[in-house]
């Protein structure tokens, strides 16, 4: 245009009075929309309006750089046009089914109506009057499947039109076409600015052309599921393709494409059935990114996978992993959405998915209100609130575990009603909720649910639960003869001999297997160096620690709970280990035998100081004392139980391993008599020896209730809880990390669940068999508010914070350990070190600069719901890792994993073969010492019959089958059992790279098995070989179903 004129300082253009013809170039641009702009309107005053997938509308004045007027909605703003008569009116629609009048001046809504149907056109009467009814506005939308094709072309008519204030404005008419010629349209890359171009005259023909895909969905038979029960042909499932990418020319999601898939006649294998469909798709649809799926049946179904096979078209099958139960309709409208196994950060999200990734979040995360239903997969948080069960007996009574008073991480929410009693609690007037997808399999279901449910209260009702064991006769016939179940009371047809084999004879016989421990040995638990041994290399080798200061004293209030200082003194300590740590020239053998020939007192000139010892890092304790002292009043309140705070010290020997020296019992003030501490030492002399036997087990039932309550359910169980919730509420899943961690979160939320319904629960079987009795999980608690550190679960971190081990940058894993001879740590830290190399080798995969951590807007969202909402109670500890960059991030993924697999394997698989035997680890001591407070009856019957006083220390008949029970069940693999790197995931398979590295981290696996067994065959490993000894096999990788003893599954999964 020849008479156009241009100002040198502004963008802005002074129209010409007449229009001849468009340019290329465009004559002006406004800017300031989020997204591609969908439609344009003017007006006869000379303005503008645009409208966008940015969700608003644009009012802008020819001439000017500046928007005029902002026009919110709810979703894309597909179309707009001004009143004809009236300019300050416009009416727009919007994906959100909504037609609105708007009134210009003041940006707001004059009127609307709600279709409920996509509206992609909307125009008004010439006289510029909308019909009378608002149903009848002239609208186009989006009817089922009527326009799954015909919007994939949509062009934008741009005319010129003269104006009656002789300035040029752009009439625009949105039209959808299909097959169809059209002339002088050329269609260009969708853009976020609008610009004036000229059409050219050249011809293009769209020609819609389809290809079909064949769907291929492949579903597990279950247990009366859906496979039992399908009766209707029409019976099936509706399937939706959904195109990764935006359609390029209107900016919006392309349609889906649907179909049905029906059963098809032949099962796969004995337990697997596949549904087929088949779709014909535009060539022009792109990529499939996910695929949505409708379960037309009246019951659920478990999809393994899906496959999507079109080679042509797609270049190869398309995998879809879902291993998920799938809801019928009839419970729940809403379809599920699988996405495709490539996993994307959400900066990379293909843009056809951002909104289905959104949504998928927020439906897992739910709002937060009403009780679960059994189908659902919401993850939400709780406190701990549903233990106890006022509304049946005041005694059941349970306090809150979460708060300020008693700290303690979060629980899955359930939504359950109040107690009527107490308001702060739950009710258990229903099962508990998980996440529908966080259930267990059948079998594993079956076996376990059987022996909460069915044989825990045969064995409760088998005797009085006060009996004790007459003599060590009636332990032994526990094995070789078993003992008669009561018939069931409720009339079960549950045949416990098919679901626990191991446990239930023929004629519901209960029988146990022997422990690993006693075959070998048969008197293994009564040797204090194998007392010593399982310090190290037992079931709870993570509480041992350094001695660091001496003499050792309480930290508790003297005034509350008596003198602080410690009985054990210099003089104690210096008669047990003798001198042999600074002897010169002597030959250790030679002193051994000196002790053997002479009696001690001929020595006693060999002996030195502690402090020498401490300097040498040679004692160590086990401390009990401070932990349970506050308890030991309540505890003696209950009946059948009793406790004191225990200290018990061991000094390594230079052959490597731990010799004990002396165990302090002490019991705080109490009615009226002061305080009572003794110390009991290892002696030849027959009352000194039988009063260390009981002392001994008084000590063992304290590491069995800390290992069972915090090594094992606080440290795993419990705390890794948060990190499951939080996983799938902030981390979609196609998320790589989700994905990465996806393997270690199974069966978790399921297990914990049983357990707060019938274990961990008010006068469950851990309350009625471990010493602690209903202060057993508040105990828990206690120790999550004064130790738990999320740093400190990473094992270097745990054995530095112990004093079993210092760091060393030239020693192997970086660390030097204080005992050589640490099964525990030794194999731990082999696991350790292959976690975080294959964690390193994912994470810097797609996380390879700081910055794109920092804007993974999942991954913090997700690591801060973690700590402030999951662990909430410590979220101000100033030991919580930042997340910054990858080796952040490697940190905290390698932290969480090594608890799930490693740890949990180290304090839960070998539970029966060293604790069936209960005499080796007593679960409660429920008499007194007799030195306590003597009186003659007693102490004459200690003399005459110290086995009979231990026996009734021991736990009771029922305490003690019901508790080897249930460590029979949580020390099996299961045979779906899934073990750290022996499979790869389907997912990881998408990416060559992500495949290689999980094969080196498999093979490095397999090459710790054999490092483990070569060191159970090295005779100078005194803690894993000799006569008798269990080699120390609990953190070889693999294993075979059943007890075995050893093998790491991926996850908290029993």
């Amino acid at each position: 245009m020849k008479t156009m004129r241009r100002s040198l300082d502004s963008a802005c253009v002074i129209l010409p009075p007449k229009v001849f013809q468009l340019l290329e170039k465009p004559l002006h641009e406004f800017r300031g929309h989020g997204g591609v702009v969908l439609a344009l309107t003017c007006s006869k005053n000379g303005h503008l309006l645009s409208s966008s997938v940015d969700k608003t509308a644009h009012l802008w004045k020819l001439g000017h750089d500046q928007c005029q007027g902002l026009y919110s909605h709810n979703n894309y703003v597909t179309c707009i046009k001004f009143n004809p008569v009236d300019d300050n009116y416009f009416i727009s629609g919007s994906i959100d089914g909504k037609i609105r009048i708007w009134k210009v001046e003041g940006c707001r809504v004059s009127d609307w109506t709600d279709i409920r149907e996509i509206v992609i056109s909307v125009c008004c009467r010439p006289d510029g009057k909308l019909w009378k009814k608002p149903e009848r506005l002239r609208t186009v939308g989006v009817q089922n499947e009527q326009f799954n094709v015909y919007l994939v072309v949509m062009i934008v008519f741009v005319n010129v039109v003269r104006s009656t204030g002789g300035n040029a404005c752009f009439a625009v008419t949105p039209k959808f076409e299909s097959v169809r010629k059209l002339e002088n349209v050329r269609v260009g890359r969708a853009s976020r600015t609008i610009k004036a171009v000229q059409t050219s005259t050249e011809k293009s023909t769209t020609i819609t052309t389809t290809t079909s895909v064949a769907v291929e969905i492949t579903v597990l038979k279950t247990l009366g599921g859906v496979l039992h029960q399908v009766g209707l042909v029409k019976e099936g499932l509706h399937v939706e393709l959904v195109a990764a990418v935006l359609d390029p020319y209107t900016g919006l999601e392309k349609p889906t494409v649907k179909g049905f898939a029906h059963k098809k006649d032949k099962y796969i294998g004995d337990n697997k059935i596949s549904y087929e469909s088949n779709l014909k798709i535009p060539n022009d649809f792109g990529k499939v990114g996910a695929i949505i799926v409708e379960n037309e049946h009246h019951k659920e179904m478990f999809v393994e996978n899906i496959v999507i096979i079109q080679k042509r078209l797609l270049g190869g099958p398309i995998n879809v992993t879902c291993n998920s139960w799938i809801h019928s309709k009839f419970d729940n409208k809403e379809p599920r959405i699988f996405f495709v196994d490539k996993s994307y950060l959400p900066s990379q999200t293909p843009s056809g998915l951002i909104s289905y990734r959104e949504k998928e979040l927020k439906i897992l995360q739910g709002d937060g209100t009403g009780e679960r239903k059994t189908f659902e997969r919401i993850y939400d948080y709780d406190v701990y609130n549903d233990l106890g069960d006022p509304d049946k007996s005041d005694d059941l009574w349970r306090p809150v575990l979460g708060g300020k008073e008693r700290p303690y991480p979060r629980r899955c929410r359930t939504g359950r009603a109040r107690s009527k009693i107490d308001p702060l609690s739950e009710s258990r007037t229903t099962s508990i909720y998980v996440p529908r997808d966080e259930a267990f399999s059948e079998v594993k279901h079956k076996s376990f649910w059987s022996l909460l449910s069915s044989l825990l209260p045969r064995i409760g009702s088998s005797s009085d639960n006060d009996v004790g064991f007459p003599n060590f006769t009636a332990i032994d016939n526990l094995y070789s003869e078993g003992v008669q179940l009561p018939a069931a009371t409720n009339k079960s047809t549950i045949n416990l001999g098919d679901i626990l084999p191991r446990l239930v004879k023929a004629y519901d016989l209960l029988q146990f297997e022997k422990p690993e421990l006693i075959k070998r040995d048969t008197f293994s638990w009564l040797k204090d160096e194998e007392f010593a041994r399982q310090t190290l290399a037992g079931l709870n080798p993570c509480r041992i620690q350094l001695v660091t200061e001496w003499p050792l004293k309480s930290k508790l209030d003297p005034k509350v709970y008596g003198p602080a200082e410690s009985a054990i003194t210099k003089e104690l300590i210096e008669q047990e280990i003798g001198g042999f740590t600074t002897l010169e020239n002597v030959r250790f053998d030679q002193l051994v035998l000196s002790m053997i020939v002479f009696p001690r007192n001929l020595h006693l000139h060999l002996f030195t100081a502690p402090l020498q010892v401490l300097e040498q890092n040679k004692l160590f304790i086990l401390d009990y004392h401070d932990l349970f002292l506050p308890y030991v009043t309540k505890v003696r309140e209950i009946k059948g139980t009793t406790l004191y705070g225990s200290r018990t010290l061991f000094y390594l020997m230079p052959s490597g391993t731990l010799k004990p020296l002396a165990i302090e019992l002490t019991r705080p003030p109490i009615d009226g008599k002061p305080q009572w501490k003794e110390v009991f030492r290892p002696s030849w002399e027959a009352s000194d020896l039988w009063l260390w036997r009981l002392a001994k087990a008084h000590v063992l039932a304290h590491d069995s209730g800390y290992h069972q309550l915090v090594s094992h359910w606080l440290r795993t169980h419990c705390c890794v809880e948060p990190y499951i919730i939080a996983t799938n509420r902030h981390l979609s899943a196609m998320h790589p990390i989700h994905r990465l961690l996806h393997p270690h979160l199974r069966y978790t939320m399921e297990i914990n669940a049983l357990s707060r319904e019938l274990l961990i629960n008010a006068d469950g079987t851990i309350e009625k068999s471990f010493f602690p009795h209903k202060y057993s999980i508040e105990i828990s608690s206690v120790v999550y508010d004064q130790l738990w550190q999320f740093d400190l679960q990473a094992l270097p971190a745990d054995l530095i914070s112990r004093g079993m081990a210092v760091e060393d940058p030239t020693a192997p894993h970086g660390l030097k350990l204080t005992i050589e001879d640490y099964p525990y740590a030794n194999d731990g830290l082999l696991i350790w070190d292959a976690i975080k190399k294959w964690v390193t080798d994912y994470v810097t995969y797609y996380y390879p600069k700081a910055n794109i951590v920092q804007s993974d807007n999942e991954l913090q969202a997700w690591w801060t719901e973690i700590q402030t909402v999951g662990h909430a109670d410590k979220r101000h500890g100033s030991w919580w890792p930042v997340l910054k960059t990858p080796d952040d991030l490697i940190g905290i993924i390698t932290n969480m994993i090594w608890v799930a697999s490693g740890h949990h394997a180290a304090v839960n698989f070998g539970q029966y073969d060293f604790a069936g035997f209960f005499p080796n680890r007593p679960t409660i001591a429920r008499t007194n010492m007799p030195t306590e407070d003597p009186n003659d009856t007693e102490k004459e019957e200690f003399l005459k019959r110290p086995e009979e006083f231990l026996l009734k220390c021991f736990p009771s008949q029922v305490q003690a089958k019901q508790v080897m029970a249930i460590l029979d069940v949580l020390s099996t693999h299961s045979p779906d059992e899934e073990y750290l790197g022996a499979k790869i995931e389907p997912y990881w398979k998408e990416d060559k790279y992500i495949t290689d590295v999980f094969e080196q981290f498999s093979g490095k696996l397999k090459e710790i098995e054999g490092i483990i067994d070569a060191r159970n065959a090295d005779h100078s490993l005194k803690n894993r070989v000799g006569a008798g000894v269990v080699p120390y096999q609990l953190l070889k990788p693999f294993s075979e179903e059943g007890v075995t003893g050893m093998g790491v599954p991926n996850s908290i999964s029993i």
